[in-house]
């Protein structure tokens, strides 16, 4: 995994347009209504957050692949469900955090996508969350 600085002090003002629609077409409105700032709007922990580029595709199943841009915030406390960037035995990794079995010693890592292994968690590997996948930018256009 890449970890990329971001500048979360500069103005990245975008406009946004109103809702689009991906199901029947409808009329589009000829103008924007407000503008977006991605570090204003999308980033609530600048000083905990950090993107990283990810590199492989288990988790490609829910939309996570190979090449996009992962948007990771150390502040928050991370729970059973979450998308989490973890150091797992001097490797990273990014997968979906399983605490249904803590109170049997482990946790698990989990791949969303079939034929990618697991990684069972216990008190004999060197781990630690670094944090929270809070979004995906992905690039449509190569």
């Amino acid at each position: 995994m890449k970890l990329i600085k971001g500048k979360f002090d500069e103005e990245l003002r975008l406009q946004l347009a109103p809702a689009i629609k991906a199901g029947f077409p409808s009329p589009a409105e000829d103008y924007a209504t407000e503008s977006l700032d991605f570090n204003r709007d999308l980033i609530r922990h600048p000083e905990a957050t950090f993107y990283a580029m990810v590199d492989g595709d288990s988790m490609e199943s829910i939309g996570i692949c190979n090449g996009d841009i992962a948007v990771i915030d150390k502040s928050l406390e991370p729970q059973h469900g979450d998308v989490v960037v973890a150091f797992i035995d001097n490797e990273f990794n990014i997968k979906r955090l399983d605490m249904t079995h803590k109170k049997d010693g482990y946790i698990e890592l989990k791949s969303t996508t079939p034929g990618y292994p697991s990684f069972r968690i216990d008190e004999n590997n060197h781990f630690e969350v670094w944090g929270v996948v809070v979004y995906s930018i992905k690039k449509w256009r190569r």
